[in-house]
């Protein structure tokens, strides 16, 4: 009898004996053939090599809705600075860096996820001059919107001088990409290790909204072995015409077997930490033109852009942090009858919960967000907190929901986001706005990329086998984060396996 991670003859069905399904006492014996469940049941004997699974948890497996998977692959190794509560524990946590593993010559210091929102003291160059002298130095803020750089790390990013070190917003965003300037075969390593993670915790999908020519990226991936878990390209409004020209639709086959062509991305506003998502009210203190944040992509842009994208077969995925930017958005959907998603949909009206379902428009929301961002969002957006993050009230609508991370804003784990949609706290804390909590069968059905929990003949061979019941963990704050994984299939092929 073979296990799981021996050899395994893909010509022949894969027996997974004594599998349990989720909400069944009774295992039962699931065939794999041609990389679809080719039955369910009891399995003859014979009929292909068997892997008795020993009434382990055996669910669809689980899909990562929105990742920038090139920014996530650098991040693991990069200075993290999320924990820092002011700038003076940012610097000198830069510091230590320097003092104990310093970058090669010539090559910056990149760290990610400082929240300045509630910081304080003033983040600026000056600050981060006095300890790192000539070396680059560039921090990326936790929403990416953000970057806070040395006076060598504004003269890296190609800015002659800044009078704070501060980029935000249209600032920075153009120049964002100069931090991920590494050689193609190292950049393509670190993104193929950071998929073997993700399968690790039984990711068999992402969709990878890269600023870059994904198409391109992908295909060159690929050539070299196909990616150990699926891969939607996503395209933004620089490579449309490509993408156009090649008469390629939301769902056909770029590369290999499991890079297929993901959405049209559009970023409308800014975002919460920033103090640059599009809102109706103004943020506490801020006057003028930035007063209500920054609209990117106005109406008269974003429709015609819609409209483009679906008469060529490509779903939208919108990106609209505050509630005046969900309205513009949910106008260019209703005014287009584009298709596709709403990309974080942090601050929402009641009336736009409402037209969400009714334009069958999907929110693809990251859980983990919310605890990230409570404080910053109580300080920034007090008196409406009540409809930040409204996952609860989206669902009782009818909305279809759509979980991710967006890696490297949170961490590329799955169950970080379930149990973050479940609790809506990341510590000891009780949770943020708890009517607004998901229950664990819709987090987890909100995370199988619109699959039913319960599996079918004929659905394809996209499988996580589980040590743990996560409706047992869930009863427990945190307890979701610890879900351990047996096994990842995709197509009926093993990523992952302790077994």
């Amino acid at each position: 009898m073979p296990s799981l991670g021996g050899p395994v003859d893909v010509s022949r069905p894969l027996v997974l004996r004594r599998a349990r399904l989720l909400g069944q006492d009774a295992p039962v014996d699931v065939v794999l053939r041609d990389g679809r469940i080719a039955s369910l049941g009891v399995a003859a004997a014979g009929v292909g090599d068997v892997v008795d699974l020993d009434g382990r948890l055996l669910l669809p497996g689980l899909w990562d809705q929105h990742t920038h998977l090139t920014q996530w692959a650098l991040a693991r190794g990069r200075l993290d600075v999320s924990g820092a509560e002011s700038a003076a524990q940012a610097v000198a946590l830069v510091a230590e860096r320097l003092r104990t593993s310093p970058p090669a010559p010539g090559r910056p210091l990149v760290g990610l996820g400082f929240r300045d929102g509630t910081w304080p003291d003033a983040p600026s160059a000056a600050l981060l001059d006095a300890v790192a002298g000539d070396v680059p130095v560039v921090l990326v803020s936790g929403d990416l919107h953000c970057a806070w750089a040395s006076t060598a790390g504004i003269r890296l990013l190609g800015v002659a001088q800044h009078p704070t070190g501060v980029l935000r917003e249209t600032e920075w965003m153009p120049l964002m990409g100069a931090l991920d300037h590494v050689p193609d075969a190292e950049q393509d390593a670190l993104v193929a290790d950071a998929l073997r993670a993700a399968a690790a915790r039984g990711v068999v999908g992402v969709v990878d909204l890269e600023i870059a020519d994904n198409v391109a990226v992908w295909r060159r991936r690929a050539a070299a072995g196909d990616p150990p878990v699926r891969v939607r390209a996503g395209v933004w409004p620089a490579y449309l015409d490509r993408v156009v020209g090649e008469d390629l639709h939301t769902g056909d086959r770029v590369a290999g077997p499991r890079v297929t062509q993901g959405p049209l991305k559009v970023i409308v506003d800014g975002s919460l930490n920033t103090r640059t998502a599009w809102c109706h009210d103004p943020y506490p203190g801020v006057e003028g033109d930035l007063a209500h944040g920054v609209l990117n992509v106005p109406p008269d842009e974003l429709v015609p852009l819609l409209r483009h994208a679906g008469a060529h077969g490509l779903r939208a995925a919108v990106h609209a942090i505050g509630d005046a930017a969900n309205a513009l958005v949910l106008d260019a959907f209703a005014t287009t009858g584009a298709q596709g998603s709403v990309e974080h949909a942090q601050l929402l009206t009641p009336a736009d919960v409402t037209r969400f379902a009714e334009l069958g428009v999907v929110a693809s929301v990251q859980p983990a967000h919310a605890p990230d961002d409570r404080d910053v969002a109580d300080r920034h957006w007090a008196g409406r907190t009540h409809r930040a993050f409204p996952l609860a009230d989206l669902h009782a609508a009818g909305v279809t929901l759509a979980l991710g991370s967006d890696a490297p804003v949170a961490p590329l784990d799955p169950w970080l986001a379930i149990d973050a949609a479940v609790w809506r706290t990341a510590d000891e804390r009780p949770p943020w706005h708890p009517e607004q909590r998901l229950d664990v069968r819709t987090a987890l059905a909100s995370s199988v990329d619109g699959r039913p929990l319960g599996l079918r003949v004929g659905d394809p061979a996209d499988l996580v086998v589980l040590e743990d019941d996560p409706t047992t963990l869930a009863a427990t704050p945190g307890g979701l984060r610890a879900t351990r994984v047996a096994a990842t299939l995709v197509a009926g092929t093993v990523t992952h396996t302790t077994l």
